[in-house]
């Protein structure tokens, strides 16, 4: 592996959860889109869903050994040093091996080796490579903390989010980049494909739930248990519970099916056959469901440090959706909530509109252009002859 010293090389960094690999490859994408010259190079871990993911989108993925920060004392916290050494060494080899121009971090495992690896190296002169940082979440991680104090530009979702550059209050707010077969998504112009592609029905309202990429129990539950009101009430259901689950479903000789899978590998087909939408509120799926504009009840995880609610608050003050919380979301308030607001047309339109105004449909572009004209400024200043093609 070598970089072509030719054209701007860019590393991204968002390893481990679907939340920091999604938007990487979106700007990744939007890249390329933009100079399909630029070499585009993923950093990523052994035991992240990049390893599927990166491929699949046709960029190169190196390995670097992850560095998981605890958050709280434990003998974990001892072994830390040697892991950010070592992560650090390959990371910098890889930058080196691709002749990076810059690197955009978006949290996780491989953010804080890459941002601390883009400094000079303690044994060589060499030029430091420009950081940029976005911050998806509402609340920021460690790893962008850190980054931000090192970065050339850094970038959030939402305001407040408590990263910003040096001698700044606060970060540039321009969403969370989303790819782009998400952004330009025509629901009404692919429902009918999509209705008969899941196998239901051309009319009548269709709810959407999916709790991430394994499913969660609790969504499981509270709505496979009201299938049969879904059912009689005409309200067919498309329900992703995830690999590793199953739900129980009697629709009680009711008219609308209940279409239950393990994993939905087309999101777009099943925002587009979709009315409405019950899920969890990571920052991706918040702002992928707010950008194709379809109506949610967002049902925070239950534990972490409250930042999935955060994520969903802007669209709920905006009236796009509306929060539940995962001890609340049962059966009985499926039944008595969410049928209702599935056989209100007018509702679930107004909610759509709303949910359309909070989502930042360009930000993967807005992303690309910034870390491009960052790493062009920095390539030019240290060699005049260089820069995109």
């Amino acid at each position: 592996m070598s970089g072509d010293k030719s054209a701007l090389s860019v590393i991204v960094a968002g390893g481990g959860t679907a939340g920091h690999i999604e938007p990487a490859l979106a700007v990744a994408d939007a890249i390329k889109a933009i100079d399909p010259n630029v070499v585009v190079t993923a950093l990523g871990t052994e035991r992240g869903l990049e390893t599927t993911l990166v491929p699949a989108r046709g960029y190169p993925l190196e390995l670097v050994p992850p560095v998981p920060l605890p958050r709280k004392p434990t003998m974990d916290l001892l072994k830390l040093p040697a892991r950010i050494v070592k992560s650090v060494r390959r990371t910098r080899a890889v930058m080196d091996e691709t002749n990076a121009d810059v690197v955009i971090g978006f949290g996780g495992y491989v953010a804080l080796p890459a941002y601390l690896a883009a400094g000079r190296g303690p044994l060589r002169r060499r030029r430091k490579i420009p950081i940029v940082v976005h911050e998806a979440n509402a609340s920021a991680g460690i790893a962008n903390k850190i980054g931000a104090r090192r970065a050339a530009r850094v970038l959030a979702a939402v305001s407040g989010s408590g990263v910003a550059a040096r001698g700044s209050s606060d970060a540039e707010i321009l969403g969370i980049p989303v790819r782009s077969s998400i952004t330009d998504l025509d629901r009404g112009a692919l429902r009918a494909q999509a209705r008969e592609y899941f196998g239901l029905p051309a009319d009548g309202p269709v709810l959407l739930v999916f709790g991430g990429s394994q499913g969660a129990r609790s969504l499981n539950v509270a709505v496979s248990g009201a299938a049969e009101a879904f059912s009689r009430a005409g309200i067919a259901v498309l329900h992703a519970h995830g690999p590793k689950n199953s739900v129980d479903v009697d629709t009680g000789g009711g008219s609308a099916p209940y279409v239950a899978v393990p994993y939905l590998s087309r999101m777009d087909l099943a925002y587009s056959a979709a009315d409405a939408v019950v899920c969890r509120s990571g920052a991706m799926t918040v702002a992928e469901v707010s950008a194709v504009g379809l109506p949610a009840v967002y049902v925070p995880l239950p534990h972490g440090n409250g930042e999935q609610e955060l994520n969903a608050r802007p669209v709920a003050v905006a009236g796009g959706g509306m929060i539940v919380a995962d001890a609340e979301l049962t059966s009985e308030y499926v039944i008595a909530n969410i049928v209702p607001l599935m056989q209100d047309e007018t509702r679930l339109e107004e909610m759509g509109r709303a949910a359309s105004s909070v989502g930042h449909k360009s930000a993967a572009d807005d992303v690309a252009r910034i870390a491009l004209e960052v790493a062009a400024r920095d390539s030019n200043t240290h060699d005049p002859n260089r820069g995109t093609r």
